[in-house]
């Protein structure tokens, strides 16, 4: 192998283990219940027209971050003596690598007490190439109903069946934007009201503009979001932002992994500028050398040329 690639190997690495620390310090911002109110307030029914501040008490424990499975089989976790569930999969990570698991996930109890909300968020740099997010989307919310069977419900009490968000923050978009996906009923033939809760199963698609907004009322979920994730605002500025605007504290946990993401992702954006000068050099090097063989090609071909005119006793 040579020095060169060798060196795009150990580039290649570099950047992808950077990359996977930003997705994992992104997590773990979003995994902070300051942030996660903020969020359930945009969101969900709910919490609308409640204060931050007021829905984090209602967030229950700690959220699962990466280690919640989403295939099926393996989200719940059971008894090895007698296969009975006992609740969701996370004892021991290391049968859980390479599952895709989700991102954020947590329950959030209701204000009358009665019930929980299972939520889930997802983050993802840009829209994926491979298939539509939407799909993936539609996968996530579903399981997180069919799992509940035998861990929230038994037998047939789907009365107990738990609602659920899916919540997808989409980055890099043209636009800031958000959508609410859910089931709604159309009447077809007559007018049957069907026993039961239609508003279970909820998808909030979010788009993230590349640059963060400015302060706007309406839009401070986006703002707040945009500034989060910006490679763009040094740790002091989003600091400022958040206190100011938010009034979110900087706690000693929370500051370190959004310093930690700003500085991976300072990382991540110098290690592309150093790949792109290099490959621009590689390209300008790769022209040079072309047009030195058309030139060294044309200079024989006059040289042909001007021995076969002298031949013909044609002087040029």
């Amino acid at each position: 192998m040579t020095k060169n690639g060798s060196t795009e190997i150990k580039h290649t690495i570099f950047t992808t283990d950077k990359e996977a620390q930003y997705d994992k310090n992104a997590k773990q911002i979003l995994g902070q219940k300051q942030i996660l109110a903020h969020i359930l307030v945009y969101t969900v029914e709910e919490f609308k027209g409640m204060k931050p501040e007021e829905v984090i008490p209602y967030i229950e424990g700690e959220p699962y971050i990466g280690i919640v499975p989403v295939n099926p089989g393996h989200t719940n976790a059971s008894s090895k003596k007698n296969g009975k569930i006992y609740g969701l999969n996370t004892e021991n990570m290391e049968l859980n690598e390479g599952e895709i698991c989700f991102d954020v996930f947590f329950y959030v109890r209701t204000r009358d007490g009665l019930s929980k909300i299972i939520i889930d968020i997802e983050a993802q740099k840009d829209e994926p190439f491979g298939y539509d997010i939407m799909n993936r989307a539609v996968f996530y919310v579903s399981r997180e109903i069919s799992a509940q069977k035998n861990r929230e419900f038994v037998k047939s009490e789907y009365d107990n069946i738990k609602q659920v968000y899916t919540i997808w923050l989409c980055m890099n978009q043209k636009e800031n934007t958000m959508e609410w996906y859910h089931l709604t009923g159309e009447s077809i033939i007559g007018n049957q009201k069907w026993k039961g809760r239609v508003d279970q199963l909820n998808i909030i698609m979010i788009g993230l503009a590349e640059n963060p907004l400015e302060e706007q009322e309406g839009k401070k979920l986006h703002r707040l979001l945009g500034v989060l994730f910006s490679q763009h605002i040094n740790v002091e500025e989003k600091s400022r932002i958040l206190k100011e605007e938010y009034k979110i504290s900087m706690e000693e946990g929370f500051g370190k992994d959004v310093e930690a993401m700003c500085n991976l992702g300072q990382g991540i954006k110098e290690a592309g500028i150093r790949e792109g000068i290099e490959l621009g050099r590689r390209e300008e090097r790769k022209y040079t050398e072309r047009e030195k063989r058309r030139a060294d090609e044309l200079e024989r071909k006059n040289a042909w040329l001007t021995e076969l005119l002298a031949a013909h006793g044609i002087q040029v």
